[in-house]
């Protein structure tokens, strides 16, 4: 049995218990296969954890003597707040200015849903993607922008259902120079 099969086996286990301190019946019909649909779910959800930065990038930088902005606008993204566990849910925007190497198109959307895929809070996520692509390309400059509802303040607490998060890292030029940072910013608006 595969490393994976065990551990969505063991949650599985987890998620039969939590049914039932909930007060459900697991065997009911409606619930027979939720333990087991719960665990496949998270972790799929998880999959972050399972993959490899370095091999996801590495054949996607290439020479380039481009040093205009390059954005990518409106990534989807899904992750998992670490406190409850909850979704929260949004787009991100990307920007960077090359330094002599640019970055797959495809492999700026695999790096957000790599780190989003993980159990984490938005600001952390927000840096580790600009930290990414500037550790990948070595650019002179990394914007990134996530705009996200909580579900965690959507569902349950304060139950505000139209706030929306906005973080935002800024690294190299996009920090030290406002006019490169003015520039993304109103791009991606």
């Amino acid at each position: 049995m595969s490393g994976d099969r065990k551990v969505i086996e063991a949650m599985e286990r987890h998620f039969r218990e939590i049914v039932q301190l909930l007060g459900e019946d697991v065997n009911r019909e409606g619930l027979e296969r939720t333990p087991e649909r719960a665990a496949e779910a998270l972790h799929f959800l998880t999959r972050g954890y399972r993959q490899n930065v370095s091999e996801l990038v590495n054949d996607a930088v290439f020479t380039s003597d481009t040093d205009e902005m390059v954005i990518v606008r409106n990534i989807e993204m899904y992750s998992l707040c670490e406190h409850h566990m909850l979704p929260f849910i949004g787009k991100c925007h990307v920007a960077y200015l090359p330094n002599g190497r640019v970055l797959g198109l495809s492999k700026i959307a695999r790096v957000v849903d790599l780190f989003a895929r993980r159990l984490q809070i938005q600001e952390v996520l927000t840096k580790q993607i600009a930290e990414c692509v500037q550790g990948a390309i070595h650019a002179k400059g990394v914007g990134v922008v996530i705009e996200a509802q909580h579900m965690c303040m959507m569902m349950r607490g304060v139950e505000k259902q139209n706030s929306v998060m906005t973080t935002s890292c800024m690294l190299g030029n996009f920090r030290t120079q406002p006019q490169t940072r003015n520039e993304f910013l109103g791009l991606i608006r």
